[in-house]
């Protein structure tokens, strides 16, 4: 595995494989990598001849008061993860590498209308962030793939929704959730909790999962399912943030003819934010 901080040298890697008819995904992260980063990894060596993986805390994507300083960085232990699933290159490059003019002097990209509301509602610029990072690395890495969790569900809409607009031609892969045997979706931000709070946590999957139970059988009161599941999860001692019931692709509120869905959460527990999602599909 190569690893990789300056753009000059990636490029020439890259180069070189479009020389040789090679095809590319990139897995873009920011570090601190678990089984729910790796399932992207292992999902891009199935489309593409060759993997690029980005770890990159980009700076951009945080708002003043986040946890941009104590974000977790594990850089070593997720070189080592990243050479035993055969990435080929990990490109790691600093903050001036990629915003050489700094954040004030940086153009950026700003994708409406999808990124509005929940997350983007809660943490203003933060798609702005996502949207300005992912096409700078798209334009450096050239895949034909770029594999994204489904986790984040809302940043994933961006992001198609974003290539689409920009006539960007990669195809954008969401892969599975990956979670905890208790249902608590993988985060970076789960090392945060402790053991007693990651058992509080997994109140926030079984929510949903009760969400999507009542909305198969055949309960279309928006509100009501929404109201109950807030009360659900504010009895179990979280906070929540947002807790939506939304079509699945534009992300606006659902209606009772909607059949597509997306139910989005988050909350928190204590100091951290957990977020989470559920896709239903109604006959």
């Amino acid at each position: 595995m190569q690893s990789i901080t300056e753009i000059k040298s990636l490029r020439s890697q890259i180069k070189a494989w479009r020389q040789a008819g090679l095809s590319i995904a990139l897995v873009p992260t920011m570090g601190n990598l678990h089984q729910g980063h790796f399932s992207l990894v292992e999902k891009a060596k199935t489309l593409a001849d060759k993997v690029v993986v980005s770890i990159f805390v980009n700076p951009m994507q945080f708002g003043k008061n986040e946890d941009l300083d104590s974000y977790p960085r594990t850089l070593n232990e997720d070189k080592q993860g990243l050479a035993d699933l055969g990435t080929d290159i990990v490109f790691t490059p600093s903050v001036e590498t990629i915003y050489p003019n700094g954040l004030g002097e940086q153009s950026f990209v700003d994708v409406p209308g999808v990124s509005m509301g929940y997350c983007g509602g809660s943490r203003p610029g933060h798609f702005k962030g996502v949207a300005t990072v992912v096409t700078k690395l798209f334009n450096l890495v050239q895949p034909d793939f770029a594999c994204f969790g489904e986790k984040d569900y809302q940043q994933l809409q961006v992001i198609k929704t974003m290539t689409r607009d920009l006539s960007i031609p990669v195809e954008i892969v969401g892969v599975p959730t990956c979670r905890e045997i208790s249902g608590l979706a993988m985060s970076s931000r789960n090392g945060y909790l402790s053991d007693e709070q990651k058992d509080t946590a997994k109140v926030l999957f079984a929510t949903l999962n009760n969400t999507a139970a009542a909305l198969k059988k055949g309960n279309d009161d928006i509100a009501a399912l929404e109201a109950a599941a807030k009360a659900q999860l504010e009895a179990a001692g979280l906070k929540p943030d947002y807790y939506a019931i939304a079509d699945r692709s534009t992300l606006k509120a659902a209606t009772a003819a909607d059949k597509q869905l997306v139910i989005l959460a988050a909350a928190y527990l204590g100091s951290v934010r957990l977020i989470d999602n559920l896709q239903v599909e109604l006959d």
